[in-house]
């Protein structure tokens, strides 16, 4: 049963993860810079400490009396994590929701899956999970399988979406994906993919913080909403400093008091989709708590954003105009990583 609740509570959280972007197409009259900072304050300022007050008692007082390198580290893996964050909007941006996803999200399956485990095998803490004892047991080789398998979904994901490029005119892929580029798109996913998965070494590194979150009576369920505040100051810093230079560089500061673009709907729709970011998160503590095992957490995390933005790209008529064997591919994609989720499911329960 528990393990069926924690699945649950990741597909909410993918599902939120994988729509989160949504609202942004809604933003009219700001450039990209403008939206996605404003978005990124209730992503990573308002809404995470809200979170906390409303589940963790006193958690101010748990972050003032942590051991400094504890929040270093989770502060740093936020940086490195927030870089990932950025490109991510950028790989979306330049590839759609369908190909973007799929090439950002394969490579942060792999990495976040996989890092931690490797880290305990060098420092042992009790109740995890290391590389070693996965390799040791037929559930976690079959959790490993899993992440293999999802790989394998995501390779043909790509090839559908290399497909795509080379059967439609410019003119049709701008259609879907008004500043659609291969190459910068392609180069974007992988750095954001790589970097992405920070986010699940920060949460690892900051555990002494939800940990003590336990101690002090918290809902385990929530305990990892205290990790967050000082994770997403991290990756707050980063794309803050990012999107004010390109507010400066592109003369965009005029965004946010234009008086010619709809100022009032464009917070509230970078609102809303900061939120919705947030959520993913929210929930993916929530099924962490109950699978306790970061492989599949992280890769069951992955594969139903990854599934979910896809339905989007076909909402949005990404794959209109491909041929048969195009959109055959591209289905098979996410069959496969449907595969790789009930194979994680299985491994995890065993």
């Amino acid at each position: 049963m528990q393990v069926i609740l924690g699945l649950i509570y990741h597909t909410i959280g993918g599902v939120f993860s994988g729509s989160f972007y949504m609202p942004y197409n809604k933003v009219k009259g700001w450039a990209w810079e403008s939206y996605w900072i404003v978005g990124g304050i209730f992503s990573w300022l308002i809404v995470p400490p809200l979170a906390a007050y409303l589940t963790i008692p006193d958690f101010t007082s748990i972050i003032a009396s942590a051991d400094g390198g504890v929040k270093s580290i989770t502060f740093l893996l936020g940086l490195l994590w927030g870089i990932g964050g950025l490109t991510y909007g950028l790989g979306v941006r330049y590839l759609g929701m369908s190909l973007g996803n799929s090439v950002v999200l394969g490579f942060c399956s792999a990495f976040g899956a996989l890092v931690p485990s490797i880290y305990y095998n060098f420092n042992a803490v009790r109740g995890k999970v290391s590389f070693t004892d996965m390799l040791g047991s037929s559930g976690g080789r079959l959790v490993l399988l899993g992440v293999l398998v999802c790989i394998i979904g995501i390779a043909i994901s790509g090839k559908a979406g290399m497909m795509k490029e080379a059967e439609l005119s410019e003119e049709e892929k701008k259609a879907s994906v008004k500043e659609f580029s291969l190459v910068k798109g392609l180069i974007i996913a992988v750095i954001s993919g790589i970097l992405s998965a920070f986010f699940n070494f920060g949460i690892e590194a900051g555990k002494p913080l939800a940990d003590q979150a336990v101690k002090q009576g918290c809902n385990p369920l929530f305990q990892n909403n205290v990790t967050y505040v000082v994770l997403l100051w991290g990756g707050l810093t980063t794309n803050f400093v990012w999107c004010m230079y390109l507010n400066a560089k592109n003369k965009t500061f005029s965004d946010y008091t234009n008086p010619r673009t709809p100022i009032t709907a464009n917070i509230l729709f970078a609102a809303t989709a900061g939120t919705m970011w947030f959520l993913q998160f929210f929930f993916y503590g929530m099924g962490e708590s109950k699978l306790g095992n970061g492989a599949s957490s992280w890769i069951t995390h992955m594969a139903t954003i990854i599934l979910t933005a896809n339905l989007w790209g076909l909402y949005l008529r990404e794959w209109s105009g491909v041929s048969a064997a195009t959109f055959r591919t591209f289905v098979a994609g996410i069959v496969v990583i449907l595969i790789s989720i009930v194979l994680v499911g299985i491994g995890n329960s065993l």
